[in-house]
Formats: structure tokens, sequence, C-alpha cells
């Protein structure tokens, strides 16, 4: 008597996505694109969702770096470089997304590992999310 395994995708497998985006529709659209990709999302408009990150364990972080929510006067490149500091967060590779022009120098200064500048194609969110998210 044969005895077959079947192997089907599963969520539990899938890479996650941390998107903190306070514009709606663009964070909308980032999760969509997304998790018809494959990947498990978790999205928030706030940065005080990063107070969840032993929680959520993600394997990548799409970080905007205006949030008008964010009151401390801290922006992307700065909760990026905390983030980079800290030993226990060091390992999460962070794209930080603008539309400003220095955008390279901002995530560099943030100690960010790549940038997506706005407006962007949704080739370049799939391409840069499958570097980091391996």
């Amino acid at each position: 008597m044969a005895c077959y395994v079947y192997i089907l995708p599963s969520t539990a497998m899938a890479k996650k996505i941390l998107v903190i985006e306070d514009d709606k529709d663009i964070r909308d659209t980032l999760v969509y694109v997304l998790e018809e990709q494959g990947y498990e999302v978790v999205s928030s408009e706030e940065a005080k969702i990063l107070k969840s990150l032993d929680k959520i364990k993600p394997d990548l972080i799409l970080l905007d770096n205006w949030l008008t929510e964010w009151k401390s006067d801290a922006n992307g490149q700065q909760i990026s470089k905390q983030l980079k500091s800290n030993p226990a967060t060091s390992h999460i590779p962070i794209v930080i997304i603008s539309a400003v022009s220095n955008i390279q120098e901002i995530a560099e200064a943030g100690m960010a590992d790549d940038y997506l500048r706005k407006p962007f194609n949704l080739t370049d969110i799939i391409e840069i999310v499958k570097k980091y998210a391996v």
C-alpha cells in the first residue's frame, strides 16, 4: 500500500512583513501587493506598533520616513537607527519609504538596509521585498 504525503503551502511558513505607513491608500496598496505575493503582512499607520516587535517578529520592516502620528519628533530615519542600534532588533532588515529627494542619504544615516522612493511601481515593491525577505 502506497502512502502519499502532500505538502501544501502554509501561511505559517510565509515571511512576515511589517508595514508602517500613515497614508491609508499607500498602506493598503502595500498590504494587497505583498499578500498577493504570499507574504504575511502586519500593517499600522502608527509607529507605536514597534512596541510589539517581540510578538510580531517581522522578517522585514517597510517604514515610512514621515509618520504624522509620531509625536516625539522622531522620523523613520531616527526610528530605523534606534532599531539598528539595538542588538535585539538590529538583524531585521529595514526599508525606508519616502518621496523626499535625498532618501538615499536618509536611509544611510538611519542605518536602513535600503530605501524605496515614492511614487513607486508594484515591481519595485516586489523586488525590494524579495531582496530582504528570504
